[in-house]
């Protein structure tokens, strides 16, 4: 196993050079971790078949974005760190103030609900419209 985890460019790299030199058929594989695919490929390296496979096979890892080549040939260690971060602005922070206003209103409209002076419709109407001033 190697220290550092595989990259998708550079086994892109060992397949193509594989299809232009005939003796270089089988590198990247050798790079994946897969010796026995490798040993294969140099076994048939007299032959068009490797040099087309490792053609096909470097657009294939080109193709794939990096989470699916770590997930197939780094045990699914990702290579790199992905921070999430997400910034707020001071237009989406919310006031307490408004939440609790609307708050208050939510529970009068449901009092009035209860109280049969608004129907189910209404409610949620009325309720929707409050809510979508704290979005």
């Amino acid at each position: 196993m190697l220290d550092k985890p595989r990259n998708r460019k550079v086994a892109a790299a060992l397949a193509f050079a594989g299809a232009a030199a005939p003796i270089g058929a089988g590198l990247h594989k050798f790079y994946v971790g897969q010796p026995l695919w490798g040993i294969l490929y140099l076994l048939l390296s007299m032959t068009p078949i490797p040099r087309v496979a490792s053609a096909i096979e470097g657009i294939w890892y080109l193709t794939q974005d990096a989470d699916e080549f770590d997930l197939k040939f780094n045990d699914g260690i990702t290579s790199t760190v992905k921070p999430t971060v997400r910034v707020v602005s001071k237009a989406d922070a919310v006031d307490p103030g408004q939440i609790s206003a609307v708050a208050d209103a939510v529970r009068q409209l449901d009092q009035l609900r209860a109280d049969g002076l608004l129907s189910e419709y209404e409610f949620e109407q009325k309720r929707r419209q409050l809510l979508d001033r704290i979005a």
